[in-house]
């Protein structure tokens, strides 16, 4: 029998009024894997959370948690999140706010005492128990959240921006959460601006642009993975065999231009060429292909392309704050 995905979701589109918010959002998350979703300030990715989670109804299209349409309450019995702004009842102490969670999620009370003691102790809080929340510092009440997503052991995770006001010890913290749900086939689905966490963090990410996936990517390496994970900036320093002279501007340029089939933004200055192929396997089929136009390469160099050079050329600078 076929295990339901985590989250499966079809042509998902929500409109307010005259604004498109999510245009068309197909996508798949596997079970036990860390999933980021990324994408520019007004890309959608707020509102497709909440679609997901059943705060809102999308105007088209359908999905599935677990298996379960979006908004059941069955599908999300078996979810924990952690919104970028929570707003958390400062007047209680940490033990009641996590107790207050506990009874919505009709836990039983011997079983979420000992549940409550062992995520204060997990996320460094165990000292400040019986202190109430107004006393939390930014990064304390970022703690308590990470407790209160975790309280009823869910099978998936929405962390959206989970080490927003962390310290270093803080983020190594939800690294060390996020690799114990993975290791106990826990799925988590990641928003994040922090690239460089999301790059040692996540198995795969998806980039989302005016409300539907531009690209989806793999962070492991291996012939499986080959976007991000071997994914190359590739800078050539090459000249045409008999001199510039014998090479006029324009057969040079289509030259170039033939490198269109591996990158389709490639550009030359000179005898300088910059373009991105999708591995090291590319990396011989470009060298013949200049060799064979009777173009001498005189220096080749590979370099990994990382998640924020990715970002920047997909997405640009484009952000609607």
């Amino acid at each position: 029998m076929t295990t339901p995905h985590p989250i499966q979701i079809r042509h998902l589109r929500k409109v307010f009024d005259d604004k498109v918010a999510v245009a068309d959002l197909t996508l798949t998350v596997e079970r036990g894997e860390v999933f980021g979703f990324l994408g520019p300030n007004g890309a959608g990715k707020t509102t497709a959370v909440k679609m997901l989670l059943g705060l809102i109804a999308p105007t088209s299209g359908d999905g599935s948690l677990f298996g379960v349409p979006l908004g059941d309450p069955r599908g999300r019995a078996q979810v924990g999140f952690l919104p970028e702004h929570f707003r958390f009842h400062d007047w209680l102490r940490a033990t009641e706010f996590l107790q207050l969670h506990a009874d919505l999620y009709r836990m039983p009370r011997d079983v979420a005492r000992r549940r409550i003691q062992e995520l204060l102790d997990r996320v460094g809080l165990h000292a400040h128990a019986r202190k109430r929340l107004s006393a939390f510092s930014k990064g304390m009440l970022q703690r308590i959240g990470l407790a209160q997503a975790l309280l009823n052991d869910p099978d998936l995770v929405f962390f959206d921006e989970p080490t927003s006001g962390l310290d270093p010890v803080g983020r190594r913290l939800v690294r060390d959460l996020i690799r114990d749900l993975r290791e106990r086939d826990k799925t988590v689905f990641l928003n994040s601006h922090l690239l460089s966490e999301v790059e040692i963090t996540c198995d795969r990410v998806a980039f989302i642009n005016h409300g539907e996936v531009v690209h989806t990517s793999s962070l492991q390496a291996g012939p499986e993975a080959p976007l991000v994970g071997g994914r190359l900036t590739v800078q050539i320093r090459a000249r045409p065999r008999d001199g510039w002279q014998a090479c006029p501007n324009g057969h040079w340029d289509a030259i170039v231009g033939g490198l269109a089939r591996w990158d389709a933004s490639v550009r030359a200055e000179q005898e300088q060429i910059w373009l991105t192929v999708d591995g090291e396997a590319d990396l011989p089929e470009v060298a013949r292909y200049l060799i064979d136009h009777d173009v001498d390469i005189y220096a080749l160099s590979p370099q990994r392309m990382s998640l924020e050079d990715l970002f920047m050329q997909l997405v640009g600078t484009e952000s609607e704050e």
